[in-house]
């Protein structure tokens, strides 16, 4: 298999994999620490690969992915990956040079964006207010960021990707 060939497949997997995290169950407890899986792996390739690969239309297409797998309003991730997307597009070449405190605490403010975005989303769909703790997966999600950003790295390395 070409070089190239294998890159591809490798950026569609990550994609999958993350899709497949999203469906995971957890106990109801843990529901709001859950990570927004789609959100970080599209965030490692904006970083790495840049405009190469990462665009606003493959985000909207994740995010309609996401949409049809979680079974929520038709739109909502697409939205949100898009915008998502276009900020670290837009940053990228400041956001890949900062030492990984710094990048976990941008990619925290992202998610925390994310987050207001949904909860604007839902108040349009006329849904209630969510409890506080549906605030923790951000920080979930944003705690996870330098180990997944260093294991697809590795691996990426390893395979000798672009």
């Amino acid at each position: 298999m070409s070089r190239q060939r294998l890159t591809f497949w490798w950026f569609v997997g990550t994609l999958a994999v993350a899709l497949l995290l999203m469906l995971v169950p957890l106990p109801h407890v843990l529901d709001a620490f859950k990570p927004y899986w789609p959100a970080l792996v599209l965030l490692y390739w904006a970083l790495e690969s840049g405009e190469q690969r990462v665009t606003l239309g493959l985000a909207f297409v994740l995010g309609i992915c996401s949409d049809l797998l979680s079974g929520v309003l038709l739109g909502e991730q697409a939205l949100r990956l898009c915008v998502l997307a276009f900020i670290a597009l837009r940053f990228r070449s400041r956001l890949r040079f900062f030492p990984m405190w710094q990048q976990t605490l941008a990619v925290l403010a992202l998610l925390v964006n994310d987050r207001f975005l949904l909860l604007i989303v839902r108040a349009f769909a006329g849904e209630s207010t969510p409890p506080a703790l549906w605030w923790a997966s951000p920080f979930v999600s944003a705690a996870l960021w330098p180990f997944l950003f260093l294991l697809l790295d590795d691996l990426r390395m390893r395979l000798r990707l672009q």
